[in-house]
């Protein structure tokens, strides 16, 4: 491994463990030239993809993009970074078991955005608005119409327990006016 300090070749580990989630080994490195510690990670890869864009044009699959695109969406939102990493490992295997060389760049944006919809709706609408090129307001409303509709029929889905109780009416009970005591 390079060093990233000086360039030197002859890096030496000095730590290896299992990522938080066990999708990668995360090493700690020095060089000994130079005297630099670094840390790199090393990841299963199942196969080279390529990512064929909306023009035709051909490059390839760069996991640290689509992990930068979800960090990005997600800026300043109370997500743990553990959990974007098991969305952003997720949606990467999944690609690379589709048993397919080539993957076009909208199926990656559609499953970052199944993704972001269950993990922040804030998130979700920021992906979305600049993935399908939102130009006007009227777009954000139709795709907010979409997500509450989305979140009625869940909520509506749910099953009631046999002992719930009914639901509390949120209005406060009428006043009597005060008899004045003469």
């Amino acid at each position: 491994m390079r060093c990233p300090y000086c360039g030197g070749l002859d890096t030496q580990v000095k730590d290896s463990r299992p990522s938080d989630d066990s999708s990668a080994i995360r090493r700690r490195r020095i060089c000994p030239d130079c005297g630099g510690r670094f840390t790199t990670f090393e990841r299963v890869q199942l196969r080279e993809l390529i990512v064929v864009k909306r023009s035709g044009r051909k490059v390839p699959f760069d996991r640290d993009k689509l992990q930068r695109s979800v960090e990005t969406a997600l800026r300043k939102r109370p997500v743990e970074p553990e959990r974007v990493e098991r969305l952003v490992s997720g949606i990467t295997r999944r690609l690379e078991s589709t048993g397919e060389a080539e993957v076009t760049s909208e199926a990656i944006g559609e499953a970052v955005m199944e993704g972001l919809k269950g993990l922040d709706d804030v998130a979700y609408v920021r992906f979305a608005s600049v993935y399908k090129n939102f130009r006007e307001a009227r777009d954000f409303e139709e795709l907010l119409g979409h997500l509450a509709a989305g979140a009625a029929q869940a909520a509506a889905d749910e099953p009631v327990p046999a002992d719930a109780s009914p639901p509390i009416d949120p209005a406060p009970p009428a006043r009597r006016p005060r008899s004045r005591a003469s």
